[in-house]
């Protein structure tokens, strides 16, 4: 628990870096401001926004992330992995306010204190990870998940702001939760596993769809997206298939701080993105 803590702080942090880099690679390759860019997933945005020093560091500190992730998922279940990936939102709201000088409102500390007490009790009720392995078709269909959310990220170029920004955010978080269920799958570096290219693509795929979620449309409705999509699916895969269980009688206590964190992750989803600066 303490390693997805330790995520979440790593993955929070790179968001505010990632997110002004984002907006600076759009202005940058558009001539206009943020926001003012076409529509649809762009792969060279992720090309001009690796240029970014900010983007760079948020990448180091994801694969820091990552590293950690990987050791929480293969100790506690999934459902207190991913709520505690999606409270990095607190420590974005955090690092906004300390670093960046952002005002929160009284809601939003309290959806931080929120977030904190769902921690709080998943860390209480969590149980050891699961043992069992699922459907021999689970890898397989991690793998056609992973492959139709680049399609849904295509197609949402042609989609209205908000329902745009929404499918985006789905889709990274989608990705992100390819990712969850895929390294619990993976036991040895085994080149005909297809659970180990689900978690390429789908993490390949979740960045390059946050990363155009960050430049275009509602940044609020794309992180909320997110947070559904990292959170939900794979939770209900690890204790329907994975075996992943809560501590004996604390079933219901798990369930209430799985609700309560993803409930004040989502309060705090326009830190999402990060306040504007002038690029450097």
């Amino acid at each position: 628990m303490i390693c997805a803590l330790g995520s979440a702080v790593c993955y929070g942090t790179a968001t505010v870096l990632q997110a002004v880099a984002a907006r600076a690679a759009s202005a940058a390759g558009s001539g206009a401001g943020p926001g003012s860019g076409g529509a649809g997933v762009d792969p060279a945005l992720l090309l001009r926004a690796v240029r970014q020093w900010r983007y760079v560091a948020g990448l180091g500190l994801d694969g820091l992330g990552f590293v950690l992730q990987i050791v929480a998922l293969r100790a506690v279940p999934i459902y207190a992995v991913g709520a505690a990936l999606a409270a990095s939102l607190a420590v974005t709201a955090v690092v906004a306010a300390r670093v960046l000088a952002v005002r929160l409102c009284g809601t939003e500390w309290a959806a931080v204190g929120v977030v904190c007490a769902g921690l709080a009790m998943l860390g209480l009720a969590s149980g050891k990870e699961g043992h069992e392995d699922g459907p021999a078709a689970l890898p397989w269909a991690l793998l056609a998940v992973a492959a139709a959310i680049l399609l849904a990220g295509a197609v949402a170029g042609r989609l209205p702001g908000r329902a745009r920004a929404l499918v985006l955010g789905l889709g990274a978080g989608c990705g992100f939760g390819v990712v969850e269920v895929a390294v619990r799958l993976i036991d040895s570096f085994d080149l005909a596993n297809p659970a180990l290219y689900a978690l390429l693509l789908g993490g390949g795929a979740a960045f390059l769809l946050l990363t155009s979620a960050l430049q275009r449309g509602s940044v609020t409705t794309a992180t909320a997206g997110m947070v559904l999509g990292e959170t939900i699916g794979p939770a209900l895969v690890g204790v329907g298939w994975l075996g992943d269980h809560t501590r004996a009688g604390l079933g219901w206590l798990a369930v209430v701080g799985f609700v309560v964190g993803v409930a004040g992750a989502l309060a705090l989803a326009r830190f999402g993105e990060a306040p504007q600066v002038d690029p450097v």
